[in-house]
């Protein structure tokens, strides 16, 4: 296995840039997921890692070597694809060996990885099958399996979840994790779903606009997202957030549209009529209370999703969601009393930066 470096990388079409400056240090055997919307570069920054796109500035190093100018077959690294890219006039075992059988290795060797990798997939019982006669994530399996059998310095993975159905994504997820645990291989991998990016990823690289928004792992961008991007895309349900102004008086206060007011029993790190941006995740809403911090919330809509409920609440004209598992806001209607305890605010400058 082998680290990756990727040092000031920039890319343009033309005069259209689409990657700005990139700096990771991706460590050896280490699984990092490149996360964010479409269109944000990640997909771009992979196939650059596998030389299936130029670099027009910065460089990309596979254990300490410089691969700027090397062909994806000089790299040793093994991708899997979206669209599984499997030959249709193959078997699932000459599929898998297609790589070995190219490079004119022994017959005994192919047999012996290929049923190896095979035991570690569960496709054991499908080797003289092709690819028509198989389901979307069984296809993903013998994709996968074709990467394992070349043992390569990394594998690099390309949204290969997103046309399976949630069910199959899911099982996948869970049998990409335990493979990744037994290989124990570099791993680079790219999607826009963010529970994906949560579960897989030792660390994350999220990005929007060509640009690194935060690395880390998947708890330091829940717990503490550097900017109002990061907080509005990890999570779900999204973040919840209110524009307006921190009061620093004798009852600190932070006033939203409307003029009402949201209580806070600690100071905030703010200047007294400070403009920011307060953020909370709906399932740190508390959904009881009274005293001075309790404020009153109008029901709009619940939405119940079987592992719990989603409410969407509003205060005067800003509207909010709240997660709970309590089974009896099904019927909840009128107004509710909801908190927003001090430990769980996330405040966010003018520029959108987390304070």
């Amino acid at each position: 296995m082998a680290s990756i470096d990727i040092a000031n990388i920039q890319k343009s079409y033309g005069i259209h840039p689409v990657l700005h400056d990139v700096d990771l240090k991706i460590r050896d055997g280490e699984f990092v997921v490149l996360v964010g919307p479409s269109g944000c570069g990640k997909s771009t920054l992979l196939r650059m890692i596998a030389g299936l796109e130029s670099v027009t500035a910065g460089e990309i190093r596979i254990a300490g070597k410089r691969v700027n100018e090397l062909a994806p077959k000089d790299r040793d690294i093994a991708m899997v694809f979206q669209s599984y890219a499997l030959y249709p006039h193959m078997s699932v075992a000459k599929n898998m060996s297609y790589s070995l059988r190219l490079r004119k290795t022994p017959r005994e060797k192919i047999a012996a990885v290929v049923a190896g990798a095979a035991a570690k997939l569960g496709l054991e019982r499908l080797l003289e099958r092709r690819p028509r006669a198989l389901s979307g994530g069984q296809r993903q399996r013998v994709a996968m399996g074709r990467a394992i059998v070349r043992q390569p310095k990394a594998f690099l993975f390309d949204e290969p979840l997103s046309n399976l159905d949630a069910r199959l994504r899911e099982q996948m997820r869970a049998e990409i994790k335990k493979l990744h645990k037994d290989l124990g291989a570099t791993s680079i991998y790219v999607t826009h779903d963010q529970i994906e990016a949560m579960t897989l990823a030792d660390r994350i690289v999220a990005m929007n606009a060509g640009l690194v928004q935060q690395v880390g792992s998947p708890l330091d961008l829940y717990d503490r997202p550097a900017n109002l991007f990061v907080a509005g895309f990890i999570g779900s349900p999204g973040m919840n957030f209110f524009e307006g102004t921190y009061h620093a008086d004798a009852t600190p206060r932070f006033e939203i549209t409307g003029g009402i007011g949201i209580p806070l029993d600690t100071p905030a790190p703010l200047a007294n009529n400070a403009k920011a941006t307060l953020g909370i995740r709906p399932e740190h809403v508390v959904l009881a209370g009274h005293g001075p911090d309790t404020l009153l919330a109008t029901v709009e809509l619940v939405e119940p999703t079987g592992f719990g409920i989603i409410l969407h609440l509003s205060l005067g004209r800003a509207s909010f969601k709240a997660f709970t598992n309590d089974r009896s806001y099904l019927t909840a209607s009128g107004s509710i009393p909801v908190r927003f305890p001090a430990y769980s605010l996330h405040f966010f400058d003018a520029e959108g930066k987390r304070i």
